[in-house]
């Protein structure tokens, strides 16, 4: 280990992906004095030499910002970052990151630390998880164990049957915390080092029982306001949980405040807007500091006020950090579509003109796509005041990547695909109007309605 002079540590970000909260802690390891390096595809290696081991590039300690829910295999991200632990230390460990990313790992953790959590189960077969439905009631949560940005989350109809995995990724019943007619809140809080940074109240939106800013909830500050009780339980989650850095999601119910989720890689944006605090500095503190070097605490402070997530210095050259080209999908693809009772492979329409990702009423109900959980409403050319539609959850699988969107729910049985890809999903690709997954077929020229969303 080594660095340009006594003072000056090194802090690699591992990090393969542009988000605002890599770029802020970057910025801030070095508005605070000290070297960022960002650790990405095109600079990252590890060498083994006559037995020596080596970074490239070179770092002191490493702050672990993968983003191992948005991917189809977590593993092997995970063990990319223990690689990267047995050679230099680490923020947010791999194996307490896993615990953290599985949602009912988390759960199960935490209960058995006395934290309180919702009731679950989660079971390896049908028969057993249909078997355990009845002790949550009517309506339950049904969640994906490995999810994000609220994607992923059902509340569902337990008269139903439910499947133990959406897709390919294990799913389980969660007991739903109701709120009556209150609108929906939970609490966000935010710990770095065991102190915490900031809290946040966060609001569903309208027609949604999730909070998640990523759906466009509302945030009000909650640093100073929130109880003892959530206080208390956030920074214990945290240290059972052995996380450096993490969101704490908890829920109040008449029994006390439970603990929903531990997020490894919360966002820093919705933070930022309720309390105008960013948690980078901090996280960059932590670093240097656990490296050996030294920070003013002043300046910590001062840079919290701001959240630059302007390209670091450190970008890497080699290849454009925006510019990437994105994945190559066709104007007609073949997806596997997941919902609650199972998942089915079809074929689907690239539209770039439509706003939301939409699916027929029959394909929906067959996979257990919903329950509708909010309207929607949308317009066409042909039509001036438009028409609501019925949205739910769905998880969408295109190669190896997973999306989960809030799709509308249309009759789509006169036209030739049940599956029709809006911008939510295309945003993420390049489409090729000349490939399509059904070549043999013969040219259709069937119009869709461009979807708009108001």
């Amino acid at each position: 280990m080594s660095t340009n002079n006594s003072d000056e540590v090194r802090v690699g970000v591992l990090s393969l992906h542009n988000s605002k909260e890599t770029k802020a802690i970057l910025n801030a390891v070095e508005d605070l004095g000290h070297e960022p390096v960002w650790l990405r595809r095109e600079n990252a290696a590890v060498s083994i030499e006559d037995g020596e081991v080596t970074v490239e590039p070179e770092v002191d300690i490493i702050a672990n910002r993968l983003l191992l829910s948005n991917t189809e295999e977590p593993a092997e991200l995970l063990g990319l970052a223990t690689t990267f632990n047995r050679i230099r230390p680490m923020l947010n460990e791999p194996d307490a990151v896993l615990a953290a990313i599985h949602k009912f790992a988390t759960a199960a953790t935490l209960a058995n630390w006395n934290i309180k959590v919702p009731d679950a189960l989660l079971a390896l077969s049908n028969d057993r998880l249909n078997k355990g439905r009845e002790r949550f009631g009517e309506v339950g949560v049904y969640k994906s164990a490995i999810g994000t940005h609220g994607g992923g989350t059902w509340k569902v109809d337990l008269t139903e049957p439910v499947n133990p995995k959406v897709g390919n990724r294990q799913a389980f019943l969660q007991k739903l915390i109701d709120h009556d007619d209150q609108r929906h809140r939970d609490l966000r809080v935010y710990i770095v080092d065991g102190e915490i940074v900031g809290a946040m109240y966060r609001y569903a939106p309208e027609g949604e029982w999730r909070t998640n800013v990523a759906l466009g909830g509302d945030v009000l500050n909650a640093t100073d306001e929130m109880p003892e009780e959530a206080r208390e339980t956030a920074l214990y989650t945290a240290e059972v949980m052995g996380m450096d850095y993490v969101g704490v999601d908890l829920v109040e119910s008449d029994d006390g405040w439970f603990v929903l989720e531990a997020n490894p890689t919360a966002g820093f944006k919705g933070l930022y807007e309720a309390t105008g605090k960013s948690p980078a500095p901090y996280i960059a503190k932590l670093a240097i500091e656990r490296a050996g070097g030294e920070v003013d605490q002043k300046r910590v402070e001062e840079l919290s006020a701001t959240l630059d997530d302007s390209v670091p210095s450190c970008a890497p050259a080699e290849s454009p950090i925006f510019d990437g080209e994105a994945p190559l999908i066709g104007y007609i693809e073949e997806v596997v579509v997941n919902g609650t009772k199972g998942s089915q492979q079809t074929l689907a329409k690239s539209d770039t003109g439509a706003t939301r990702t939409s699916i027929d009423t029959s394909l929906a109900a067959e996979i257990g796509a919903g329950p509708i959980k909010s309207m929607t409403r949308v317009k066409s050319g042909s039509l001036k005041r438009g028409k609501a539609r019925p949205v739910v959850d769905l998880v969408i699988g295109i190669g190896g990547t997973q999306h989960t969107v809030t799709a509308s729910v249309e009759d789509r049985s006169h036209m030739d695909y049940p599956l029709l890809l809006g911008r939510d999903i295309l945003e993420h690709y390049r489409v090729d109007v000349r490939r399509r997954a059904n070549a043999d077929r013969d040219d259709e020229d069937d119009e869709e309605e461009e979807m708009l969303e108001e």
